[in-house]
């Protein structure tokens, strides 16, 4: 879904393993990682949009995470000028996203990839938290630090009560 402001409506997803790490994802065969990520269909909610991208992403299912928390605002960011199809209609010059921070409640072995007939990463490696900062697209970096200071404090506050059992 675009919007009238020509934002696609996107879930992005950090998943984050008991000691705090991130899943980091490599696009299929490209050189370039980025978090899971997938546009929000019309009619879908952000939960739904979220369990599906999941799904399909990297191939994880509901049981196997726990929703630790979202982001209250939408996140935007531009695309570069030479990533806009303008022959498309309506023309897409961005997405706006809502971040979900996720915890890993199964097994890493529950991580498939190839899931989906047309997967989308053909890599994962678990990330310390502030390195995709450092790694992903220029054009992310302002979106991917502002979803991370806000999903920082409540990934503390779960590992604190994971450590306290």
């Amino acid at each position: 879904m675009i919007d009238s402001e020509g934002f696609r409506s996107n879930i992005g997803i950090v998943i984050s393993n008991r000691l705090g790490q991130l899943l980091w994802a490599k696009r299929i065969g490209q050189d370039a990682w980025q978090f899971p990520q997938g546009g929000i269909k019309q009619a879908e909610t952000l939960e739904q949009a979220l369990y599906r991208e999941l799904a399909e992403e990297v191939g994880l299912m509901k049981e196997d995470v726990k929703v630790i928390h979202q982001t209250g605002d939408w996140l935007r960011y531009r695309l570069p000028e030479n990533f806009i199809r303008y022959n498309n209609d309506p023309v897409c010059i961005g997405q706006k996203q809502k971040w979900f921070l996720l915890s890993l409640e199964s097994e890493d072995s529950s991580v498939e990839l190839n899931r989906n007939e047309k997967p989308e990463f053909d890599d994962w490696r678990w990330v310390s938290y502030w390195y995709p900062l450092e790694q992903v697209i220029d054009f992310k970096k302002d979106v991917y630090r502002q979803a991370l200071n806000e999903l920082m404090p409540p990934l503390h506050d779960h590992i604190k009560k994971f450590d306290s059992l």
